[in-house]
């Protein structure tokens, strides 16, 4: 398994546009963010900068614009993130978890459903 970059959850938000529109200029991720948050493009850029050298994201020059491309995928990262989650505050018991957001009334009732989808299709699916 190949290590991956620690990223700040503002450097998530930059992921998430580059995941979406890779591969996407400065201005396009410019934009998007400056829609969604209240960063200013100095931000944005310094953001992006850092993620260039934490080695999630590569970058090509075309004409006067930088292009990023994300080196990493996002459902690796979100795989590795969730797994640490679960780790570190239910000791690896998904069980434990999904019980506290169901006692703590954290799911909806259309969430509840689509698990036990979930569920079901695994179980039918390791009996195959």
């Amino acid at each position: 398994m190949k290590t991956l970059p620690q990223i700040s959850e503002a450097e998530f938000e930059v992921m998430k546009v580059i995941w979406k529109h890779a591969p996407i200029s400065t201005n396009e991720i410019t934009e998007k963010l400056t829609q969604t948050t209240k960063w200013s493009p100095k931000t944005i850029q310094t953001l992006i900068k850092r993620l260039v050298t934490k080695g999630a994201l590569s970058y090509e020059k075309q004409s006067r614009v930088f292009v990023y491309t994300p080196l990493i995928e996002e459902k690796e990262y979100i795989g590795r993130e969730s797994h640490s989650f679960l780790e570190r505050y239910y000791d690896g018991d998904i069980t434990a978890m999904l019980s506290a957001y169901i006692e703590d009334d954290k799911l909806s009732e259309s969430e509840i459903d689509m698990l036990r989808s979930l569920l079901a299709k695994g179980s039918k699916d390791r009996r195959n």
